[in-house]
This record gives structure tokens, sequence and C-alpha cells, in this order.
């Protein structure tokens, strides 16, 4: 039992050192890293049989909170406002519009009967954020058509959800009223945006008021509201992905404790999830039954993307200040990623006989859609000229240091008793003039540096120095004199 879970631990940490390393290549390709994922996943299903629909269901939503929530964290209000209104047409009106076309067209490519292709249909309907992104991010795309694309993919995957849920329960149960149907979708949204409102406040209230032991404990805490906030509004029938967006949105845009290292965890760990998830997802798909539905997957993927997604967008759209060129764009970035997958589980755990087969099509139109779309929509968005100049504003440099963006780095040392450095004042040392210290912490307070300043024993000193000069600046710690003091005692 020891060497089997010694087994499993060392194929856990290869799938995550592949997932990680295969991001330099989709990046340097210009597709999502999904697809990368997937294929991990799919090679991995000829060694090891795995067949579990329930547990990857359980896993893809835990992976879509993540994600969810992360991305609500990363968006900003004041960039989302002006968008709002369209933004939501896409995410109802898009929805509605693709699920119905999809529909008719699944109806006769796949010879199902019309409640079973509408279910196919809505399966497909939502775009996804994280897949969107990995493409768009290298790229300086209009703010507003970004904004506008982020805030469809997190509010347009709660329509997604209600619908397939809806359609899996009118079909097992025909006497199903509609307007019950309505009534549990103004519900789900009404109580999954009011508690993820009201539950991120609570959590801004608790994180900014609460002293830990640890900052790490801090990102574990706003992902534990995160998840507190999907199972809560799940269990009241609301809808738990809007929540966890809307819980993201309301702690991203509030004076935030820690901000920076939440957001830090929280950029790891959805990553991490999306490997979990996407791994999964392809251990779940048999690769010699796609090659039976490849022509009806492919025909199906180009009608969505060429024919549903932008008959949704443009009509959506229609009152909205978009030009042709904007909204060709928006109607070509609607990548298919974790949700569909995930929400293509939802037939086989009902026992409906077309289950397998939607499960494996829509797989087919995922990685089609990354693939095709994900490799071109950068070029596309050249060649319509709505790639624009480099925004005036920079990032500070605490940013650019947290992001690896500079040849400069923050280090924090501990100042011993046994170190020379201890007692002297900052003067004294003949610090480079490209090292410089921008902090002290004595006795929980922060102190700021001066010529005149002595270091004390118990102090922690926050450095900033070049890369290349970490040895020096050790050194320095090390002798109590910098090169430029030690050449003037000599």
């Amino acid at each position: 039992m020891t060497h089997l879970a010694d087994q499993i631990i060392m194929l856990l940490a290869v799938l995550l050192l592949v997932g990680v390393l295969s991001t330099k290549f989709s990046t340097r390709f210009g597709m999502p890293a999904l697809v990368l994922f997937i294929a991990v996943g799919m090679v991995l299903s000829h060694f090891v049989y795995f067949n579990n629909a329930s547990l990857t269901q359980i896993a893809g939503i835990f992976a879509l909170v993540v994600i969810l929530f992360e991305g609500g964290m990363q968006t900003s209000m004041k960039d989302i406002r002006p968008i709002m209104a369209p933004a939501l047409s896409l995410a109802t009106v898009g929805v509605l519009l693709t699920t119905a076309i999809v529909g008719v067209f699944a109806k006769f490519i796949l010879g199902v009967p019309w409640a079973e292709s509408l279910l196919f249909g809505a399966i497909v309907g939502s775009t996804d954020a994280a897949a969107v992104f990995s493409v768009l991010g290298g790229k300086n795309i209009d703010k507003r058509l970004t904004s506008t694309l982020e805030a469809e993919s997190g509010s347009n995957d709660p329509m997604a959800v209600f619908l397939t849920v809806s359609l899996i329960e009118w079909i097992q149960h025909p006497d199903t009223a509609i307007w019950s149907l309505l009534l549990s979708f103004v519900w789900e949204m009404g109580i999954g945006l009011l508690l993820g409102i009201i539950i991120g406040k609570l959590a801004v209230y608790l994180i900014n008021r609460i002293n830990l032991d640890s900052t790490g404990l801090y990102p574990v805490m706003a992902i534990g509201f995160a998840v507190l906030t999907y199972g809560l509004t799940a269990m009241v029938h609301g809808s738990g992905l809007l929540a966890v967006y809307v819980i993201g949105l309301t702690l991203g845009n509030s004076e935030l404790m820690y901000h920076r290292t939440i957001m830090n965890f929280n950029h790891g760990f959805a990553w991490m999830m999306q490997i979990a998830m996407f791994i999964l997802l392809g251990l779940l798909v048999f690769p010699q039954e796609l090659s039976n539905i490849a022509w009806d997957g492919l025909l199906l993927s180009v009608i969505l993307m060429v024919i549903a997604r932008p008959v949704g967008v443009f009509i959506s759209l229609l009152f909205a200040k978009f030009s042709f060129r904007e909204k060709t764009l928006i109607s070509w970035a609607g990548l298919r990623g974790a949700v569909p997958i995930v929400l293509a589980t939802y037939p086989l755990l009902a026992g409906l006989p077309q289950g397998r087969l939607f499960f494996n099509v829509v797989f087919f139109v995922v990685l089609t859609s990354a693939v095709i779309q994900g490799t071109t929509i950068s070029p596309l968005a050249s060649r319509l000229k709505l790639v624009g100049r480099e925004e005036a504003g920079q990032p500070s440099l605490m940013e650019l240091v947290a992001l690896g963006k500079t040849d400069s780095e923050f280090n924090h040392i501990g100042i011993q008793p046994s170190m020379p450095i201890a007692g002297m004042q900052i003067a004294e040392l003949g610090l480079p003039d490209d090292i410089l210290f921008t902090a002290i912490i004595r006795d929980k307070n922060i102190v700021t540096p001066h010529g005149n300043t002595v270091i004390q024993a118990g102090d922690t000193v926050y450095v900033l120095s070049p890369k290349s000069k970490r040895d020096e600046m050790r050194a320095i710690f090390r002798s109590g004199k910098g090169k430029a003091a030690q050449a003037e005692t000599t």
C-alpha cells in the first residue's frame, strides 16, 4: 500500500511539473495551456484507467470556484462599470442565442431529440476566461474589449449552468412548467448576487481586523470564504459560481490587508487547479471514441465559431457602442474551456442515454476551439488594428519586482547578535549606490532607514539590490562593510 502511495505521489509531482513547463510551449505557439494539459491527460489514459465522472465533476467545480474567485479579484470595477450592460447582454442573450442555434444544428447532426439537442447547445454556451486571457495577455488589446470579455466570462458561466441543469430536469420530468424554471432562474441569479456581496463584505471586514500569526494564512482564509460562498449559495439553490465571482470582485476592489499576498497565492493556486482539472478531464476521455465523432464534432465546432457565437454577439450588442471590427474580435475571442467540459459530466451522471456522446463531442468542440481560435486571436486583433499603443501608466516598483520583470530584487535579512553589522550606523557600511535599505522591522514597528540609523540585533532589514549583486549584498551583512568601505580601510 505504501509503495502504491509513493507511486501516486511521484505521478502527481510529474504531472504538476509537466503542466507548468508546458505553459512555456503554449505561450510560444499562442494557444491556451489547457490544450497541453488535456493532451497530458489523454496520453496518461493509455496507462491509467479512469472513468469516475463524479470525482471529475467535484474536482472541476472546485477548480472553477478557485479560477472564478481569482478572476473576480483581478477585475477592476472601474474598468467593467462602463461595459456592464453589454457584458450582461452577452452573458444572457448571447448565451441563449448560442444555445438555440447550436441546438438546432445538433438536432440534425447528432440525430437526437429536440430537448437533448438544446441541452448540448447549453453545455457549450459559455466562454472560458482563463483560456481567453492566457492568449490575449501578451497583447495590448483595447481595454474596453478585454474588460467586456472578462466580465462576460465571469458572468455567463452561471447562465450556462442554469440552462444545463434546467434542461436535464425537463428531459427527466417533461411535465415541468416553464414558468417555474423562469422563477428558478431569477432566484438563482438574485441570491447568488446577494450572498456574494454580503459574504464579500464580511470577508473584507474580518481579514482587515483579525490578527493571524502568519501572513500566509490570509490567502487561505480568503479561499475559505470563496468556497464557503459557493457552498452556502448552492445549499439555498442559488448560483454558486456567480456568488464566487461577485465575492472576488468585492475583495479585489476593497481596501484589503495583504492584498498582494492574497493575489499571488490565488494566481498560483488557480494555475494548479487548472492543471489538475484539465488532466483529469483528459483522463476521462478515451481517444479511440473521439475518432467516431470527429466529423460531427468538427462540424459543430465550426458552426459554433462562425455562426452561433457571431450571431449571438452581434444581436446582443445591437445597441452597444462597439464597431464592426470590435464585435468581430469579441465573436472570435469566445473560446470554450473548462465550464463546457465540466457541464458535459452532468448528463453522464444523470444517466441520460446520450451522456457519453455529448461528453465526447463537447470535448472535441472545446479542443478545436482552443487550438483554432486560440492560435488566431492575436493575429486577428493585429489585423483588425485593435492592438493599441502601450499605456502611459507604468507598473509600480513593487509589482515589477514581484512579477520578476526587473533586474532588481527585494530581500529581507534578520540581524543576529553575532553579525558585525549589529550596532553599526547605516552610513558606516559604505553601501554601493545601487544597494538600498528600504525598511527596518523592529519590535513589530517599521523604522525608516537613514544614514544615522543604528541597526540592532533582532531587526529585519529589507534591501533592494540588483540580482547580480546578491552575493555582495549578503557579504555586507557578514562583514559589516561594503566594497567602498573595505577599499578605504585597506
